[in-house]
């Protein structure tokens, strides 16, 4: 199987971008792209480090960033697992990619920069939900953002089905992974009540 290595044989099997592509790239929030995404409840967060990369999901009741201007973004950790991979990778590198989603529309928009954490008591306090706070914030720095075509979301039919009949559990992935330590039924049946006192 052939291996492409070089810049030149991979654009040699693309051509040129289309001028629409290169043109919806802007350098900040613009007014449509801050309506856009501040219609978003969720993104998937990429980022790199030392040791790889990492993509986690980031979702919430309301917009999933807040803009502190049109060059900055801020994201709050919510609890979670505590493994803090995508967390320690902004503190060793910093760069960062945000797609953006917002349900029924087939677009995504992307957000690449440049990332740093901060526990500022402040900037936390924006986030309150339930008396409850983030541990820390990740404040990013804009580089770039910009809409990305439909063709994805609609190859996929995302919004308009749901095959989640023929998926595994958590519970059940949990107890492959644990040869049994964990019981599926259990951690499925328990999971709804300590994710509904924990949410925030």
């Amino acid at each position: 199987m052939r291996r492409i290595e070089d810049i030149a044989a991979l654009e040699a099997l693309y051509g040129t971008p289309s001028e629409a592509s290169l043109r919806k790239v802007a350098g900040r929030l613009t007014p449509a792209y801050r309506k856009w995404i501040a219609a978003s409840r969720f993104c998937v967060v990429s980022t790199v480090g030392p040791n790889g990369t990492d993509g986690t999901p980031r979702g919430d009741d309301g917009p999933v960033v807040l803009e502190l201007d049109p060059g900055t973004l801020a994201l709050p950790d919510w609890r979670g697992n505590n493994r803090l991979d995508s967390l320690r990778n902004l503190v060793t590198d910093g760069r960062i990619s945000l797609m953006f989603m917002v349900p029924g529309d087939n677009s995504v928009v992307r957000v690449n920069g440049k990332a740093w954490l901060t526990d500022d008591e402040a900037l936390r306090g924006r986030f309150a939900r339930k008396s409850m706070l983030p541990a820390t914030v990740a404040v990013i720095e804009i580089a770039e953002v910009y809409a990305q075509c439909p063709k994805a979301l609609l190859r996929s039919g995302l919004w308009g089905r749901d095959d989640s009949a023929e998926t595994p559990s958590l519970g059940e992935i949990l107890d492959e992974m644990t040869s049994g330590e964990i019981e599926a039924g259990a951690w499925d049946r328990t999971y709804p009540e300590r994710a509904r006192q924990t949410l925030w």
